[in-house]
């Protein structure tokens, strides 16, 4: 807490997290009290009953130190930056993101809109079987250059590394496992009533390592940039696509707010990526934008990653804490059972997917 988020007595501190996620254990409960902060704590929509919501809690309370999930500041982007500009933001000097990779588009309008280009700003990784922050940029314990869209090099007393296929060092800007060498304080030490489990999923697929499950890359600086779940992978035609790098290139459009790419089955290629898009403010739906988006991917990921079919929605189905429930969006679109949504946070984004997908099938189909 004091490393990644350089408390000092005069702080007020804000995790934007649900308080039921493991980053509100961690990060609204556990942290902040034991250090004494002093912390604002929200339970509500951060668009209601204006877009604005966040912004005037800030400016409201003086907010020193925010904490906050890369899909929360990708749905703000759909919003625009003149909501932002309505309040004084200038208390803020460290932000960190959560939950998954902040794509650099992402970060940068952030930097720009909410910390002026003045703040500490960095995309901590953890998961819950950590106990807590991993990698971090830590400006409570020293001054580090910043890169959009890394999560920075892990803090002190983890020995993380990123491997390839058979464990060994991945070379720098090589894609590969992310794993870490040696036991830590916080670490998880079986799974409740399924100790066989535990060894299997976090021991076994790389042997005196615990395996993490993300695809990762360490660059030449010791910077680690985690590029998303090893699950979340669709096989093109032999060819292996993250969902991230496929999500980042949509945001990367000037049209482009949020994505959330999936994988279907096709009887040719395996399986062929679907992308569903909510737009920014200013721009519309329409098969011109359709094809100007698949012809964007063609250019920044190559030709084998475009897109089969792209939905627009005005939002994606989350969980509470904001990360982008792909599961759903497999289901809707393969037919499939849509399993347990009780960490869902808006059931209409699911019928709107839906709607979308029918629609655009009957538009085929005639």
């Amino acid at each position: 807490m004091k490393w990644v988020f350089d408390l000092r007595d005069d702080d007020i501190y804000w995790c934007t997290a649900d308080i039921g996620w493991v980053t509100g254990h961690s990060y609204i409960v556990l942290g902040p009290m034991l250090v004494g902060a002093t912390e604002v704590m929200y339970e509500g929509a951060p668009d209601f009953p204006q877009p604005d919501r966040w912004w005037a809690i800030i400016e409201r309370y003086g907010v020193t130190v925010l904490y906050t999930s890369p899909t929360a500041i990708r749905t703000f982007m759909r919003f625009g930056e003149e909501w932002p500009r309505k309040h004084d933001l200038s208390t803020l000097r460290i932000i960190h993101s959560v939950g998954e990779p902040i794509n650099p588009e992402a970060w940068r309008w952030a930097y720009k809109n909410l910390g002026s280009e003045q703040v500490a700003f960095g995309s901590t990784w953890w998961m819950t079987e950590t106990g807590g922050i991993v990698i971090s940029h830590a400006p409570g314990l020293y001054l580090a250059p910043m890169k959009p869209g890394t999560n920075g090099p892990p803090l002190p007393g983890f020995e993380v590394d990123v491997v390839d296929d058979n464990g060994k060092p991945a070379p720098p800007g090589v894609k590969g496992y992310l794993v870490i060498k040696r036991p830590w304080p916080g670490m998880l030490q079986t799974i409740w009533g399924d100790p066989e489990r535990y060894v299997k999923t976090y021991w076994s697929r790389f042997p005196g390592v615990f395996y993490a499950g993300d695809y990762a890359i360490k660059d030449k600086d010791g910077y680690i940039w985690v590029l998303g779940r090893a699950d979340e992978v669709i096989k093109v035609a032999g060819h292996r696509l993250g969902t991230y790098e496929l999500e980042s290139a949509f945001v990367a459009h000037p049209a482009v707010a949020e994505s959330a790419v999936i994988g279907v089955p096709d009887p040719i290629k395996g399986e062929v990526p679907i992308a569903f898009v909510t737009l920014k403010q200013g721009y519309q739906p329409s098969d011109e934008l359709r094809k100007e988006l698949r012809q964007h991917i063609r250019n920044t990921v190559g030709p084998i990653a475009e897109p089969a079919q792209i939905y627009f929605v005005t939002k994606l189905p989350k969980t509470r804490s904001g990360k982008i429930m792909r599961r759903l969006l497999r289901a809707v679109a393969t037919g499939a059972p849509l399993g347990d949504v009780t960490t869902l946070e808006d059931e209409t984004a699911v019928e709107e997917a839906k709607k979308a997908y029918e629609e655009l099938r009957k538009e085929i189909s005639q």
